[in-house]
């Protein structure tokens, strides 16, 4: 699949990365819905306490304007318009006291919230 490079930096990190642990998750949870097809969808919407927010989804299909990045078996999808903002980003899956869920490591980040799921740039 073709990379889109909308509004990036020359010599910016332009790959998204997923985890050992995200990977494994992403592949426990396809077994659990019983769809070996399924990948995971990163995205970001505007709103959240710093301004925007990121998202998780599965998804079965591909649009036009998505890239993918693959890690073994499992296969990451970002839309062209939250690729501009998640460029360089690495997605982890951490279990800890406050639960268990899917992180973003996001480099282009210049502040985020206590919680990790929204940030500015």
């Amino acid at each position: 699949m073709t990379h889109l490079f909308i509004g990036l930096s020359k010599g910016m990190n332009t790959n998204l990365t997923l985890t050992d642990s995200a990977a494994a998750k992403l592949a426990k949870l396809k077994t659990a819905e019983g769809n070996d097809t399924l990948m995971l969808r990163v995205y970001v919407t505007g709103g959240g306490c710093s301004g925007f927010s990121y998202g998780f989804d599965f998804a079965e299909e591909l649009g036009d304007d998505d890239a993918t990045f693959e890690h073994g078996t499992e296969t990451l999808v970002v839309d062209s318009l939250s690729y501009q903002y998640l460029a360089g980003s690495t997605i982890d899956y951490i279990e800890g006291l406050e639960g268990s869920r899917f992180i973003v490591n996001n480099p282009n980040a210049t502040t985020t919230c206590g919680c990790g799921s929204s940030f500015s740039i």
